[in-house]
């Protein structure tokens, strides 16, 4: 390559020289007119001139030293110029042999082009060959298969023949096979057809059933709604630590998006830097290929004379890739800088990522800690309740008025009734006004006639939890007929909404149940349903005749008997094993198709009988070895009435005077136990001595007193106001909770 003038001088490149595979002993085709012509240079001069050393004979000769250098300079000068000859010599000759590959090679192309053209019309003929020879195959095969299908068919219709001769005889036996199946058929699909008629009953009565499973399906979404919103309500301290441990965790990816993005740019530049480095490479080996060429070329001719036009282009060519190659090492520096920017970023962003998850693991850790305190938050709960309770006295007593309905008597306005709003009677004092004189009343809660089923139960929900704590539980219904205590107790069917306590106390148990697996607890349950219907026990679980007689169900004398412990047995009775609501429900419905229910003037629907519905629990926790049993009472008593007012007769009439004895002797026990009398007489009636326990014993106990707002029934209403303050003064012993270490049976007795 020819350099520019520097100080009269010039620089040129010495391609040549640098390869060893080029003679230096080759001498160029003419160097005549030349300044320094005459000389030539064999590979030991050159090697001699670049390493020979300046020998002195004094090192401060100055002048001696400059004319030996000059000297030298001169034969360096001398070996640059032969060196430049050479290689225009040699770039001549290249480019000579250039113009006659590329001549050949245009001939080349000619040749192809020729050849191509013949080679499409020999193609152009063979397919029309292979046409012509396609179409005769065809011909001759289906000559073959006419042929062929011809003496086939032939065969067949001798064979045809043969087999409609044997086939007419075969058939004429049949015929008369047939002739006798068909009968048979018949009357087959006559049994078919009275089977079919039987299904379709069965079906419609399976249909039936899966509506009423299907009410009983949105029932229970509709529980397990209420039962997420009570979880959100005492779970809140825990969702904002959720709250803040998913802000968390949403910061933590986000820095792992970025130590992702900064690792994804290094292997983006680490591929460009690769690139770079293979195309600097494919550089190299292409300059390597030109030299190659370039000696090849030389070798083959030698007398070419136009290769310095090419010589000047090749170099443009060299120098341009030089300026590529450094632009392209000017590219891998900057991109190795950015390499290294990525690691240190990355490094910094995977420091960032250990912050936040020993920070993640500090808030799991304090997670935990907060779920242990609702635990003990829990105990701490369950101690403080059973304390209030014992404070307050173990009877409570709920009042609950219902609001006025169509068949209330004309012009009742409800106003007999009121409310306190003091600061202290408020929702716990009712007032009722009779001939001018108002009577004032406080129990622990007083329901307005617009509080929803939902509200009751959430006010005796506690009391109900802690039949899984191993107390036995008792919760009555109280009032005159009509006044709302079987709609408190059990709600109204079909409407989820208006479920009663008794379902609702149901589907606690079992949710509370399934949350306290995961402390260990285990749960048996079982479950008995009764009625008194005139001083008789009833079994309403009963799955043999349920006929009446003097003794109840099947004719059994069914006796009530009490242990030495406070429990209660009732021989004879069924107790069935439950696992889930579902179960509870359906023989809930079972109870109430068999219950005794009349019409009186006072109530379309009146409840005959004392209902007594009784789950009996036995939880063990495997963790502490401990063992609890507890039994959860509720009662729907029949409603007290006035005979001259339900009009009844007959046999209405006298399970009207047994309900009212009943609960004259109900009274006569809250008497004697308000005054603390030495005797109670708890064997007057079959109810009040199935409930001694509930009320003489260790039980924890309540009392709804259900008032109606009628106008017609101020007397009735204001005495059971009056006999509800008298239980709600009753003391009749302190709860005691049935626990210990494994060693009871597993079928408990009835609380």
């Amino acid at each position: 390559m020819v350099g520019t003038a520097n100080n009269g001088r010039m620089r040129h490149a010495f391609s040549v020289v640098n390869s060893e595979e080029v003679g230096l002993n080759s001498a160029p085709p003419s160097n005549a007119g030349s300044e320094y012509g005459g000389f030539e240079f064999t590979r030991e001069d050159v090697y001699g001139l670049l390493n020979e050393r300046m020998k002195y004979k004094n090192k401060f000769n100055y002048k001696e030293r400059c004319e030996n250098m000059m000297d030298y300079i001169k034969r360096l000068r001398l070996c640059i110029k032969w060196f430049q000859e050479l290689e225009g010599g040699y770039l001549f000759e290249q480019e000579k042999l250039q113009n006659a590959l590329d001549f050949t090679e245009s001939k080349c192309v000619e040749m192809d082009l020729i050849l191509k053209n013949k080679e499409e019309e020999l193609n152009l003929i063979i397919v029309e060959l292979r046409k012509s020879l396609a179409s005769l195959q065809e011909k001759i095969s289906k000559e073959k298969s006419e042929k062929l299908a011809a003496l086939d068919s032939l065969a067949k219709e001798k064979e045809a023949r043969l087999t409609v001769e044997k086939s007419q005889s075969s058939l004429l036996e049949e015929k008369g096979k047939i002739q006798g199946e068909l009968q048979s058929a018949n009357q087959r699909i006559t049994s078919v057809n009275d089977m079919y008629k039987l299904l379709q009953e069965y079906n419609s009565s399976l249909q039936l059933y899966n509506s009423k499973l299907q009410t009983d399906l949105d029932t229970a979404h509709e529980n397990v709604k209420r039962g997420e919103k009570e979880k959100a309500a005492i779970v809140e301290n825990l969702c904002t630590l959720r709250g803040q441990f998913t802000s968390l965790q949403d910061q933590f990816n986000s820095c792992k998006a970025t130590v992702d993005e900064g690792v994804k740019q290094k292997d983006a530049l680490v591929n460009e830097v690769a690139s770079l480095r293979a195309e600097l490479q494919q550089v190299s080996e292409d300059r390597e290929s030109l030299l190659l060429q370039v000696q090849t070329l030389t070798a083959e001719v030698v007398n070419c004379e136009e290769l310095v036009v090419k010589s000047n282009e090749l170099k443009e060519k060299c120098l341009s890739q030089s300026n590529q190659l450094k632009t392209l090492q000017d590219e891998l520096e900057a991109t190795q800088n950015k390499l290294r920017v990525s690691d240190l970023s990355a490094f910094e962003t995977k420091t960032e990522f250990e912050e936040q998850k020993k920070l993640i693991s500090e808030l799991q850790n304090r997670l935990e800690d907060a779920e242990l305190k609702i635990i003990d938050g829990e105990k701490f709960r369950k101690k403080l309740h059973n304390t209030i309770l014992e404070l307050k006295g173990n009877i409570r007593v709920f009042c609950r008025v219902r609001p006025l309905i169509p068949e209330d008597s004309p012009g009742a306005d409800g106003r007999v009734i009121s409310f306190p709003t003091t600061t202290e009677a408020l929702g716990r004092g009712i007032d009722l006004a009779q001939n001018g004189q108002k009577y004032s009343f406080t129990f622990d809660k007083v329901f307005m006639p617009d509080a929803s089923q939902e509200d009751v139960f959430v006010e005796i929900s506690q009391l109900v939890q802690s039949a899984l704590d191993g107390y036995k539980v008792c919760i009555f219904a109280y009032g005159q007929t009509g006044s709302g205590k079987t709609y408190t107790m059990m709600g109204k069917p079909g409407n989820p909404e208006q479920k009663g306590l008794i379902p609702r106390s149901l589907e606690q148990i079992f949710q509370t149940k399934q949350s306290l697996q995961s402390q260990g607890w285990k749960y048996e349950m079982q479950v008995s349903m009764l009625e008194i219907y005139n001083e008789t026990i009833r079994d309403l679980l009963s799955t043999k005749d349920s006929s009446r007689t003097e003794y109840g169900s099947n004719g059994k004398q069914y006796a009530i008997k009490h242990d030495a412990n406070g429990n209660t047995l009732v021989s004879d009775l069924t107790v069935v094993d439950v696992c889930s609501t579902r179960e509870v429900s359906f023989l809930l419905d079972q109870a109430s198709h068999s219950r005794s229910v009349g019409k009186t003037q006072m109530n379309e629907q009146s409840s005959r009988s004392h209902f007594v519905f009784t789950l009996r629990i036995s939880g063990v926790n495997e963790n502490t070895e401990q063992q609890v049993q507890g039994v959860l009472n509720l009662i729907d008593l029949a409603g007290s009435e006035r005979l001259s007012k339900s009009g009844s007769t007959g046999d209405r009439l006298r399970e009207t005077q047994a309900i009212n004895r009943s609960l004259s002797s109900l009274s006569d026990v809250i008497f004697a136990l308000a005054k603390k009398e030495d005797h109670v007489p708890f064997r007057h009636s079959k109810l009040t001595y199935l409930l001694q326990p509930c009320l003489g014993g260790d039980s924890k106990t309540l009392m709804f007193a259900n008032i109606s707002p009628d106008n017609s029934s101020l007397g009735e209403s204001l005495c059971s106001l009056r006999f509800a303050s008298r239980v709600n003064a009753c003391e009749i012993g302190t709860p005691r909770r049935q626990a210990n270490m494994r060693s009871f049976e597993s079928r408990l007795s009835l609380g």
